[in-house]
């Protein structure tokens, strides 16, 4: 007899034949089905207000606010990533919205700037830009003034 022979002997080899006359394990019961718990609605940010208000209020009660796609820990287009690394290197308290989540808010936003893209960045209320213009006023030192400015108010 072989070596292979002696291995197949004392192993158990599943699904070549290498079991056959020696005890299966029984199979393991099935899982009970658990029915999940009902999940409650997210609650909405907007409270009711219209998507005019809701911008609003976020843009003027907050120094920095930034229209984004995702958040700023977990962002879902480069650009808002972009945005999000740019101002929280500042290390100030930061706004945002994800406009993924209500598509409302999302063409309402790019009304109430009268711009076309996002992210949209705000600061001391004021609308600066986009991703771009906030990299080139970061580049230039300019967006350190008006966020110094905005907190000094």
């Amino acid at each position: 007899m072989g070596i292979r022979d002696r291995i197949k002997r004392r192993l158990p080899i599943i699904g070549m034949g290498g079991n056959k006359g020696r005890p299966q394990p029984a199979p393991a019961p099935a899982p009970a089905p658990v029915s999940a718990p009902a999940a409650e609605p997210a609650p909405d940010p907007r409270s009711g207000r219209s998507a005019t208000e809701f911008i609003d209020e976020l843009v003027k009660g907050n120094q920095i606010v930034v229209f984004m796609k995702g958040s700023p820990t977990s962002p879902m287009c480069g650009f808002s990533a972009n945005a999000a690394g740019i101002l929280g290197s500042y290390g100030r308290p930061l706004a945002h919205f994800d406009v993924l989540s209500d598509p409302e808010i999302r063409q309402e936003v790019k009304d109430y700037s009268q711009w076309p893209t996002i992210p949209q960045i705000y600061v001391g209320g004021e609308f600066l830009g986009g991703s771009d213009i906030l990299r080139q006023m970061h580049e230039s030192g300019e967006l350190k003034e008006c966020i110094d400015q905005a907190f000094a108010d």
